[in-house]
């Protein structure tokens, strides 16, 4: 909802923004375990830190707008911080989101 209301897109739009994001991430799973950094797993999700810039590439790829692009990179970068309070590394994540970017796919 706080990424949706930030970027000026509708809910219901976000929803389907990020199970086609999810379909494009599920699809490319061993390469982001080769490239990137895996910060968090769980049974339903993994998350990584890309460089900065990742989301535009990715929304380019899936023809987004700027404000659908920046919805569904602040939905990762949240669901990273949520993690982070939860697992008592939000410092370390929140220092990790000043240079890099977060990208969490589902299980």
């Amino acid at each position: 909802m706080l990424a949706s209301a930030k970027a000026s897109v509708d809910p219901g739009r976000l929803s389907e923004l990020l199970g086609r994001v999810q379909t494009h991430l599920a699809g490319e799973r061993e390469r982001y375990r080769r490239e990137f950094e895996r910060v968090a797993r769980s049974d339903d999700r993994e998350v990584f830190l890309v460089p900065t810039g990742h989301w535009e590439t990715v929304g380019d790829r899936l023809g987004f707008g700027e404000r659908e692009r920046k919805a569904v990179a602040r939905t990762h970068a949240e669901q990273l911080r949520r993690i982070g309070s939860r697992s008592d590394r939000d410092e370390e994540f929140e220092t990790a989101l000043e240079i890099r970017e977060a990208v969490v796919i589902g299980r």
